[in-house]
């Protein structure tokens, strides 16, 4: 296929150099991370003891997923106490001396921000839900039923109503999420100066910054809104009922200018359903509320390819629109994995035959982009999904009330389980397989998680001594991308945006330029650029690379090449 595109786009040659800009950012589930007190739960004090590890991999940014006491009912995210640890995971001293240790390896640590709800345990909700008169009534979003009915048909994220009735009040409190996570009311201005001094305590105490949690749900629409139900269900989706609203970003400048601002600090916003013609006040460099955003078009993409062949021309499109549209107003987080996907190699890879190679080739594709690149525990070695046997084996809330509400409108077990599977949270919060040991040498006890049963094979441990393995393919992209400031400050150009199968990108900044070519497929694809023969492969993820001396050329299946021009 020829290259379709001959325009070049020169990028800016007076840049704005930042710390978080240039980072290499990895992500930290707590829980399935490290146990270090052998309870079979990972905890701070097991994360100490990786530090060096993430040190030599080449981490500059740690991503700590909630760490705050919470009774758990969605792995951390239900906050009880904004200020103390959870206790399976240790306590404020051990905290303390995470972030020593951190910033003694020159290291970087944001915690989670998540503040569009609480805990229905936190002492906030427990005053509020004591009276209708209490003075923290308004803290929440109360509302009287219809006919015993809920205010309205809102339908929550995790499935059900997003409204739950309270006894003693008699009257419903909103719930976005779980109905173990009441929403915060945002309009009460006691709310948000609650909230600010809670982000200025922890800023005051050193971390580095925060990942902001769903904070595109903070405002809502009017609760009387009902929405149409077409095929007459009870609760429906209701996005446009909570996400992104007009009036948000009156708040997030607020705690802008209350919090952030007012520190060198780096700040990543969870985004859901923004766009990039909204990135200024967002992630602007004037006007943005935070530094960059995690947006979620290209895993919608992703998502599909379980029930149909990964759309490699959309999946392209879509990184060209947040490529090209954040250029100059905003910055991207790159990342095809987090706590709330399943495992890249298992989705839109080959986990079976190209593991290997479809592990690394999805690595080079996000890495090179423009913005700051995340890593997700597990996936530096090609974490596998873990299907598990029966859903009483699974801890996530959602996969639970997903599973049983399937059940309920018809679906057999077996079908239910199937989509288990394939989109459960969970298969990506199974503990890290760090060795051969018995556990993966994740604890010495049973973990809350049961082990990939590849683990004595697919481990950190046995990748450290193999130069071909997927953790030492990421190791080296972490040096490339720290040694050459084109995949920080460079454009970005897609090469080939109509090709079926190949993906194919140009970073440039000033005189220096590199091409990312990479196969998503697993099949042979034959592939049309000019000027290879003439250009440097610096790094490739084939064990036995081919010369390239034609402008038309085959590809390996998930083959990845980048060449510097």
């Amino acid at each position: 296929m020829e290259l379709m595109v001959s325009r070049e786009q020169v990028a800016k040659k007076t840049v704005t150099r930042t710390w978080w800009k240039e980072a290499i950012a990895y992500q930290i589930y707590p829980r399935s991370f490290k146990d270090s007190n052998g309870d079979g739960i990972g905890d701070l004090r097991g994360i100490i003891e990786k530090l060096d590890y993430l040190e030599d991999l080449g981490i500059d940014v740690i991503w700590l997923c909630p760490m705050y006491k919470s009774p758990n009912d969605d792995n951390g995210y239900d906050i009880s106490d904004y200020q103390d640890i959870m206790q399976e995971f240790g306590t404020m001293e051990d905290f303390d001396a995470l972030l020593k240790a951190v910033h003694a390896r020159g290291m970087k640590l944001l915690l989670d921000l998540v503040v569009n709800h609480t805990s229905d345990e936190h002492p906030w909700f427990v005053e509020s839900k004591s009276s209708r008169h209490d003075p923290k009534r308004d803290w929440y979003i109360w509302r009287d039923g219809t006919d015993e009915a809920p205010p309205n048909n809102w339908a929550s994220i995790f499935g059900g109503s997003a409204w739950e009735y309270d006894e003693t009040t008699e009257q419903y409190y909103l719930h976005v999420f779980s109905k173990k996570q009441p929403d915060l009311n945002w309009e009460n201005k006691d709310v948000r100066d609650a909230v600010y001094d809670m982000i200025n305590w922890w800023l005051d105490k050193g971390i580095d910054g925060f990942r902001v949690d769903a904070i595109s749900h903070i405002k809502k629409m009017p609760t009387e809104t009902m929405l149409p139900s077409p095929d007459g269900k009870p609760y429906v989706t209701a996005f446009s009922m909570y996400s992104n609203i007009e009036g948000i970003h009156d708040y997030l400048q607020e705690m802008k200018e209350a919090t952030f601002a007012n520190y060198d600090i780096m700040t990543v916003g969870e985004t859901n359903g923004i766009e990039p013609e909204e990135a200024d006040l967002w992630m602007g460099p004037d006007n943005g509320a935070m530094n960059m955003a995690f947006h979620f078009d290209h895993v919608d993409i992703m998502r599909k390819s379980r029930l149909a062949p990964l759309d490699v021309v959309a999946l392209k499109g879509i990184f060209d629109k947040w490529q090209q549209g954040l250029l100059e107003t905003g910055w991207n987080a790159l990342y095809i994995e987090n706590h709330d996907m399943v495992r890249a190699v298992s989705l839109v890879g080959d986990e079976n035959h190209y593991w290997r190679e479809s592990a690394t080739a999805l690595g080079m594709m996000y890495f090179f982009m423009q913005g700051t690149p995340f890593i997700y525990q597990g996936q530096e070695i090609g974490m596998k999904n873990v299907p598990l046997p029966s859903i009483h084996d699974y801890d996530d809330v959602a996969t639970k009330n997903e599973y049983f509400e399937r059940i309920g409108h018809g679906m057999s077990e077996i079908d239910s389980m199937q989509q288990v599977w394939g989109t459960s949270r969970d298969n990506v919060r199974t503990p890290i397989q760090w060795d051969a040991s018995p556990y993966a040498g994740f604890s010495t006890v049973t973990p809350w998680m049961p082990v990939h049963a590849e683990y004595e094979t697919l481990n950190v441990d046995v990748q450290s001594k193999d130069a071909h393995s997927v953790l030492s393919f990421y190791k080296a992209m972490i040096r490339l991308r720290r040694a050459e400031e084109t995949f920080t400050y460079g454009s970005y150009r897609d090469l080939l945006p109509e090709h079926l199968q190949v993906f194919a990108y140009e970073r440039k900044f000033e005189e220096q330029a590199f091409y990312v070519i990479v196969n998503l497929t697993a099949n042979p694809a034959e592939t049309t650029l000019s000027g290879l023969d003439k250009a440097t492969l610096v790094l490739t993820n084939e064990i036995d690379p081919e010369t390239i001396e034609t402008d038309t050329f085959m590809m390996r299946p998930f083959e990845a090449r980048l060449y510097r021009l």
